[in-house]
């Protein structure tokens, strides 16, 4: 009968997704839930759509929502969190003002000027929580939907007791490229990747039918494959040796030259029109007019699993997690946030082993870490001087006066979230 807390619960794409996956997960029947989002419009939508769901699954499920997580917190064992801070709004201006100065990079949320505001901004309210969860549920699993998930995960991990680790769907977006270019099926596509979130890479790839390494099958139809598809993963193939996940746009926030793969930034006109889409479809299955069909099945997101596999001591593993990195990478910094897999049971969230990364990428993803670990120090800090270290470190930017005046204008936006927040 366990307690699940769900912050930012008004998300119309991860709160779908985490409905539906406690809602087709019997282990949780008689469980409650506790959504919790600031936008009482948006909480309303999918509490009511909760209740639906609920009762067109039979779960029993308890189900409350609260606009003051404090309301919620009392008894939790899990809290999943998808906040974001005005994220359109804010991340338009992320991505075109450094583009104003001069700066060319792909889109402007994990990585580059945008990252560190992205960071600056959502960090403090992390940190809020944090505070929240160590005096009312100490004992609690954080579960991180939000980005910039390093930094996130980096922060918790550094500066607090929270129990916590991060989830992307980026390793399988990574093998839906592989299947694309090798013509072997999704399902068929097995994987073992390490490395940071949204800079993963394929240590190994197999068929899972025959165990048949596919990294030999990957060059060569890599060669034939059309070039507009992916090239700056796929020149890193070429060059490293190993494919990386997840996709251009997302890799190339972290290279000095990431840009090659395009940097038109983020659709954020058509993730408008999807989210409306998406509200008007939630309308007309809460008021029954639609039947929930798929939406009683589970969804690609990990987040239910990390309940079920602490809780059922399952230990079962999951293909990849953003966590503290304490050696699981053992070329990467101790104090780093990476992304391996993990294997659940009743005793938490634990990180596998990988070893050593090749050289050549492990020096990639150093240089990452080291922006990371300033962004994070710049925002539990508030600290103008310390951001200003983390853009003339970011490979990104290209100019101390670009960084000035970025600087300058993206503080002035953000300044009213941005604070001191050690504690």
């Amino acid at each position: 009968m366990t307690k699940i807390v769900f912050i930012g619960a008004g998300s119309v794409c991860f709160g779908l997704n985490t409905l539906r996956d406690l809602f087709s997960t019997k282990e949780l029947k008689g469980c409650t839930l506790s959504l919790v989002d600031i936008n009482e419009k948006n909480l309303k939508r999918m509490y009511d759509l909760a209740l639906k769901m609920n009762e067109a699954s039979g779960m029993n499920v308890k189900i409350e929502a609260f606009t003051d997580r404090k309301e919620a917190l009392p008894s939790a064992e899990f809290i999943i969190s998808s906040l974001a801070i005005e994220r359109c709004d804010l991340w338009k201006k992320d991505f075109l003002i450094p583009k104003k100065y001069g700066i060319r990079h792909t889109l402007g949320e994990n990585g580059g000027p945008g990252g560190l505001f992205f960071s600056m901004r959502t960090i403090p309210v992390i940190m809020d929580i944090a505070r929240d969860i160590e005096e009312i549920c100490p004992e609690a699993y954080f579960i991180n939907f939000s980005n910039p998930e390093s930094r996130i995960i980096l922060a918790l991990s550094k500066y607090t007791n929270v129990k916590c680790m991060g989830l992307c769907h980026g390793v399988f977006m990574g093998m839906r490229d592989v299947s694309k270019i090798t013509g072997i099926p999704f399902e068929d596509v097995d994987a073992l990747a390490a490395g940071l979130n949204h800079f993963q890479w394929f240590l190994q790839l197999r068929d899972k039918k025959t165990n048949k390494d596919l990294y030999p099958l990957l060059r060569e139809k890599s060669k034939v494959y059309d070039s507009n598809f992916m090239p700056i993963s796929r020149k890193l193939l070429d060059v490293f040796g190993k494919y990386p996940s997840c996709s251009d746009d997302h890799i190339g926030e972290y290279l000095a030259y990431g840009y090659e793969g395009g940097e038109e930034g983020y659709d954020f006109d058509e993730d408008e029109r999807g989210r409306e889409i998406l509200k008007e479809e939630i309308k007309q299955k809460t008021e029954g007019k639609k039947p929930f069909g798929d939406w009683l099945l589970h969804s690609p997101e990990k987040s239910i699993h990390v309940v079920t596999g602490i809780l059922n001591n399952t230990k079962q593993i999951l293909p990849s997690g953003i966590v503290y990195n304490r050696g699981a990478i053992t070329n990467l910094p101790y104090d780093a946030a990476v992304e391996v897999p993990v294997m659940l049971d009743a005793g938490g969230i634990h990180p596998i082993t990988i070893g050593n990364l090749p050289d050549g990428i492990a020096n990639l993803c150093k240089t990452q870490i080291s922006v990371q670990q300033l962004a994070v120090d710049a925002a539990v800090y508030g600290s103008k001087e310390i951001a200003m270290q983390c853009l003339l470190n970011d490979p990104v930017v290209n100019s101390i006066k670009a960084a000035e005046g970025i600087l300058k204008e993206l503080w002035e936006i953000n300044e009213q979230y941005i604070r001191k927040c050690l504690y």
